[in-house]
């Protein structure tokens, strides 16, 4: 690739996962046991700003998630920590259809961070659940939401259940990560395009998938409402721009994608 394309655009991560230090090595490898993938890396912070600094990104979305309930509040003083001690962290907290929704919605937003990042496959919870639906009851209007999307193995976050989040919930901000639907996207594109209040997040999602039709993919949900994001620690932030560049879009579209999108809908 034309070297002179690095340094062009801001570039912000709208996807990346880090662990305490002390967990890290495990944590990443259970993540790759999770989806029989290699993890290009380490999910700690140094490692995904170095990751980073070779393409210029000037800013990541950092969550982490609570597998059982009494991790949440410890998860989420660890990225509060992590965005005190790194500016260039745009921290999202972890709740869990089990635990006390309101106090852990009181304390992420006594710690600064700015949403909320669920994974129901990891957590083993439908999305669309009443346990669900109470957290988004709580933060509707108040925090976004991003939650992972999609697993052909899995239903607990399948497009259609993602739907319904987005028809009971119109006020609710929500990032859909990899473009709707991890391995699930024609799905995805039936169930989840035209939604005022969602946005998608590219992670993970162009390593599977056609040139043509990540670009289709993305011009169905819309190029406003499309965001950059590696899904670190498990793929290298150059090897996913590269991945990026080469779908061929305009500059300007490129310019929207990497960065413009991520500060309108986070009002930054």
């Amino acid at each position: 690739m034309d070297s002179e394309i690095y340094g062009k655009y801001e570039i912000i991560d709208a996807h990346a996962h880090i662990f305490p230090e002390k967990i890290a090595e495990n944590a990443t490898a259970n993540t790759g046991r999770f989806y029989d993938l290699h993890m290009d890396s380490i999910g700690v912070s140094q490692k995904l700003i170095e990751g980073g600094n070779n393409i210029g990104v000037s800013k990541y979305l950092v969550c982490s998630t609570a597998t059982v309930p009494h991790q949440v509040k410890s998860i989420n003083k660890f990225i509060a920590g992590e965005c005190e001690k790194n500016p260039s962290f745009f921290g999202f907290g972890t709740a869990h259809p089990d635990s006390d929704i309101e106090e852990d919605v009181e304390q992420i937003k006594s710690l600064g961070l700015h949403g909320i990042k669920l994974h129901p496959d990891f957590q083993e919870f439908d999305a669309d659940s009443p346990e669900a639906f109470r957290i988004y009851e709580v933060i509707e209007g108040s925090l976004p939401l991003l939650i992972h999307c999609g697993d052909s193995r899995y239903d607990w976050s399948a497009p259609a259940k993602i739907r319904r989040i987005c028809e009971n919930f119109p006020k609710l901000k929500i990032q859909a990560a990899h473009l709707g639907g991890y391995q699930r996207w024609e799905e995805a594109e039936e169930m989840l395009t035209g939604f005022e209040n969602l946005s998608v997040d590219i992670s993970s999602s162009l390593a599977f998938m056609s040139t043509e039709k990540a670009v289709e993919r993305i011009k169905k949900f819309g190029i406003e409402k499309s965001f950059f994001g590696c899904d670190f620690p498990m793929w290298s932030h150059k090897e996913e721009f590269e991945r990026f560049i080469s779908l061929g879009f305009s500059e300007e579209e490129n310019r929207i994608i990497l960065s413009e999108n991520f500060k309108n809908f986070y009002k930054i």
